[in-house]
């Protein structure tokens, strides 16, 4: 009697180390979900890109085009302007780095052929024109019709040109002969491109901006220094190929001879004239690669500039520049932009994902539901202006960033895709430059009673026993 007393008690105590032994598994493995990624869990490229439109549809910021200010304060010494009006941002991430008068409303002058360019662009994708198409020259193209203080390519009567020869006149030389051109044959007369210039301002959710004409001619056209920026930077970001293909471009002769009317191909000799780029920034600042002047006494001496320089761009638009004739226009333009672009230089730069040591997503063990983890991923892009806090560079500063993670020990139950769970720190020094919610890339339903029943039992034992802190990505 006495033995079997001992039978059951060593069986009730090996009964309960094997139950200890299996919560301790439990425990372990799922504490091991909640640290380590594991690569099962992966999102095929397909459903990565099923998870960006929904995480659009659910965050509409995710697609704003609206700049910002930085999300942290600097000390840096601002630069002194002489224009009226400057904005000065970085074109990855839409953060503004420094302004004056920035809402005022004031003709963008020249600068509108951006805008023109932007439809064109917009054209081309559609397939509607091509950039090799012959356009017909109307005569209010023509540049003897022209005012006399308008702009011009030189286009004449019968001559042959291609829209990719006017674009380059719209960005070289600003012709506003170009300008009616290219509105004439993308659309059936001005009136209408000039609706299409308005609908991309709309789309874009700019309220102060609207033009009367393409060329910028009409001192009816307005814009604001902070909306004209916002637009550089979706045109540069959508066709970046244009700065290399027309707005960094030195110079343009026009005509040359296989631009002659039919009669004049086989003439020994022909005038032609060369202007020089409008914007004398593309030899003044290092990278410096677009975009485009404008001028009328209305608005006086307006630019918008965009440079590169170790991977980070940014974009300035100034107006209501002084001067009394154009040389002084253009000496406080340069004056004005070599001072922006040296404080950006000289104090900011990006960090993107790219300098990450590792991959910013997290498995997290998902207990009592119908799947065993969850994949946790940053809801915005990563980018961030980085300030010049430490090392001997801006570039070395964005390179010391880090992304402390605050992601849970464990999940529990059901899981809504898009939903937030942690959090990713970004800090330089010990100053927090940007904080990014991590989001559930799938969902997790119930699991069954059991699932529940035992995975209740864990997450209580896992939560109470395993304290995990943040952690250093």
């Amino acid at each position: 009697m006495k033995k079997n007393k001992t039978k059951h008690i060593l069986l009730i105590i090996l009964i309960v180390l094997v139950v200890l032994a299996a919560f301790s598994a439990v425990i372990f493995t799922g504490a091991k979900k909640a640290v380590h990624p594991d690569a099962t869990a992966l999102l095929s490229e397909q459903e990565k890109k099923e998870l960006s439109l929904y995480l659009d549809s659910l965050y509409p910021d995710r697609t704003s085009i609206e700049i910002k200010p930085l999300p942290y304060s600097v000390g840096f010494d601002e630069p002194s302007l002489k224009c009226g009006s400057a904005i000065l941002i970085d074109t990855r991430t839409g953060s503004i780095l420094f302004e004056k008068n920035a809402d005022e409303e004031i003709p963008p002058a020249s600068m509108t052929k951006l805008v023109e360019m932007f439809v064109v662009y917009q054209a081309v994708s559609n397939g509607e024109v091509s950039l090799d198409d012959e356009v017909p020259l109307p005569p209010e193209s023509w540049a003897r019709n022209l005012p006399s203080d308008a702009s011009r390519m030189y286009l004449d009567e019968g001559q042959h040109v291609t829209l990719r020869e006017l674009l380059l006149g719209l960005a070289i030389a600003s012709g506003n002969d170009a300008s009616i051109a290219v509105a004439n044959y993308v659309c059936s007369d001005m009136d209408e491109f000039v609706a299409r210039m308005n609908k991309v301002i709309s789309d874009m959710g700019l309220t102060k901006t609207h033009f009367v004409e393409s060329s910028g001619y009409s001192e009816l056209n307005l814009t604001t220094a902070r909306e004209f920026a916002t637009f550089s930077r979706q045109y540069i970001n959508k066709y970046p190929e244009t700065l290399e293909l027309y707005h960094s471009q030195p110079s343009i002769t026009y005509p040359q001879r296989k631009n002659l009317p039919d009669n004049l191909q086989n003439t020994p000799s022909y005038n032609s004239v060369k202007q020089m780029n409008t914007n004398r920034l593309l030899d003044t600042i290092q990278g410096c690669d677009g975009l485009k002047t404008g001028f009328i006494y209305e608005s006086g001496y307006n630019i918008a500039v965009t440079a590169e320089q170790n991977g980070t761009r940014f974009l300035s638009v100034t107006m209501q520049g002084p001067g009394s004739s154009t040389a002084e226009g253009n000496k406080y333009r340069v004056q004005d932009n070599k001072a922006l672009f040296n404080y950006a230089f000289s104090n900011f730069a990006d960090y993107t994902s790219d300098m990450a040591e590792k991959e910013h997503e997290f498995t997290v063990g998902v207990l009592g539901g119908d799947k065993n983890t969850v994949r946790l991923v940053p809801l915005y892009d990563e980018s961030l202006t980085v300030p010049f806090l430490f090392g001997n560079s801006p570039t070395e500063s964005a390179s010391a960033v880090k992304a402390w993670a605050t992601v849970p020990d464990v999940l529990y139950g059901e899981v809504g895709r898009g939903q937030v769970y942690g959090t990713l720190k970004y800090t330089l020094n010990g100053k927090t430059l940007r904080e990014i919610p991590l989001v559930a890339d799938r969902d997790v339903q119930k699991g069954n009673v059991l699932k529940r029943f035992f995975g209740s039992i864990e997450y209580k034992l896992i939560t109470k026993f395993l304290k995990k802190n943040n952690t250093e990505s």
